[in-house]
């Protein structure tokens, strides 16, 4: 006798959910947030779509529980400030690409980033984010002005959006320690008066 399996959780894993926010984020990182699809994530997942319904009501809000970020402010902000001044454009530079050197750290941010390009909830939640959990308490702790900070930071984006998303080379291809001598002094004028 078969018995025929109805949707819901599958056999297996004990943490589908896990699974699904691992496939999101692949998903989300792949395509953005306007493209990535309930069923093209639960398919990445290898579950029913009813099954992603049941743990995430809304695409936005599995955007939320998936973007959880490698970093939080509470490590960023002293990472960046731990350390004479005159040296933290390279820390704000070796920590990126530290961050963005594995896929498990990577996918999150570049997910975050496409996303943030097309949709003005991603981009408000990035902006949040960015502006004030992290740049702005630095810039005010160094007393440095906030449009100086968000230069140096538009600088570090558009390095990640080439070497990331667009994989221009041989920006994609450049060993880290050759961008941080490439580019530190550079980050490092917009934290000098």
């Amino acid at each position: 006798m078969t018995v025929k399996r109805g949707p819901g959780r599958r056999p297996g894993s004990a943490d589908t959910r896990g699974e699904i926010l691992a496939a999101a984020r692949r998903v989300f990182a792949e395509k953005g947030f306007d493209k990535a699809t309930v069923r093209g994530i639960a398919r990445e997942a290898q579950v029913d779509p009813a099954l992603v319904h049941h743990y995430f009501d809304t695409k936005e809000g599995m955007f939320a529980a998936a973007m959880r970020l490698p970093l939080t402010p509470e490590q960023v902000v002293p990472a960046l400030l731990d350390g004479p001044q005159e040296e933290i454009g390279e820390r704000l530079v070796r920590l990126l690409l530290k961050v963005t050197a594995t896929p498990e750290t990577r996918e999150p941010m570049i997910a975050l980033i496409r996303s943030a390009m097309t949709h003005e909830y991603a981009a408000s939640m990035f902006r949040e984010f960015v502006s004030n959990a992290l740049l702005f308490r630095v810039a005010d702790t160094i007393g440095v002005p906030h449009l100086r900070i968000e230069a140096a930071f538009a600088q570090m984006f558009g390095v990640l959006m080439a070497r990331y998303v667009l994989r221009l080379e041989p920006m994609a291809g450049a060993e880290p320690e050759e961008l941080v001598e490439l580019l530190a002094p550079t980050i490092q004028r917009y934290f000098t008066p």
